[in-house]
């Protein structure tokens, strides 16, 4: 199911860049790439929160590792959007889109993961 939401995420995103060429329009196309590895992240703990909604527990929230993990995950995708708004936006765009990918999919699974039953 992942995989296929993969697939699906990565051929919408090349329409979106096909788009973004002829129209000169990039606002969607970053969105994008700052949304969706948050749904992914959010997907890839979802089956383990579904587990944890099922037990009879109190419900908590991690908030050191939210702090500690999410955060900064989300600071990173921020300077995705808001380029060029602090000297970190350098190092983020030299890495390419590999380095907000991955902050948004730790940042969707750490949100998932910080609420604890």
């Amino acid at each position: 199911m992942i995989g296929f939401i993969i697939y699906w995420g990565m051929k919408y995103q090349s329409q979106l860049e096909e788009t973004a060429k002829r129209e000169f329009e990039l606002f969607p196309v970053i969105i994008f790439a700052a949304i969706f590895p948050i749904v992914i992240g959010l997907l890839l703990r979802l089956p383990k929160l579904i587990i944890e909604i099922k037990e009879n527990k109190e419900w908590t929230f991690d908030w050191v590792r939210f702090v500690a993990i999410a955060l900064p995950s989300l600071f990173i995708i921020t300077m995705l959007i808001l380029p060029y708004s602090h000297p970190i936006t350098e190092i983020i765009l030299i890495g390419g889109p590999t380095i907000t990918t991955i902050a948004g999919i730790v940042f969707g699974y750490v949100l998932l993961d910080s609420v604890k039953k």
